[in-house]
């Protein structure tokens, strides 16, 4: 474990947080930095870096996890929907697997928050398509 994993501290409870969900392999606390009130955090409990290190045993603890407390935040701040992200290494601030789930609603002023479009150019899509194919199938 990382020295400035956060969240590995919280799990261990040498940091406190506001937890609002925990299982024998996740946890669920609230962000301290929210995009919005509500916005809570999602982790395997085990060390786990990126989502391409999660084991495949924790893939529906972790999402099933993400899906309650979507759902949860329906009736409990009032949101009418949710934003649920992962940042792998780029962009992700701490050194532990964690999932963002930020409660929406619409005019909530959420902007900017995604990086520029493009699109492609003729003939573009089908190549990229089939290099993702390609690799699926490696």
């Amino acid at each position: 474990m990382p020295e400035h994993d956060i969240a590995c501290a919280i799990i261990e409870g040498r940091v406190a947080a506001e937890v609002v969900l925990r299982t024998s392999e996740v946890i669920a606390f609230l962000d301290h930095r929210p995009v919005f009130k509500g916005h809570v955090l999602v982790c395997p409990i085990r060390h786990v870096d990126t989502l391409l290190d999660l084991p495949d045993e924790l893939v529906l603890p972790l999402i099933g996890a993400c899906r309650r407390l979507a759902a949860a935040m329906l009736p409990a701040v009032g949101a009418q929907g949710t934003f649920v992200a992962i940042n792998n290494v780029v962009s992700q601030s701490v050194p532990h697997l964690h999932v963002h789930v930020v409660p929406r609603s619409k005019g909530d002023g959420l902007r900017g928050f995604f990086w520029p479009r493009t699109s492609y150019a003729e003939g573009e899509a089908a190549a990229y398509a089939t290099l993702l194919r390609e690799a699926l199938n490696a």
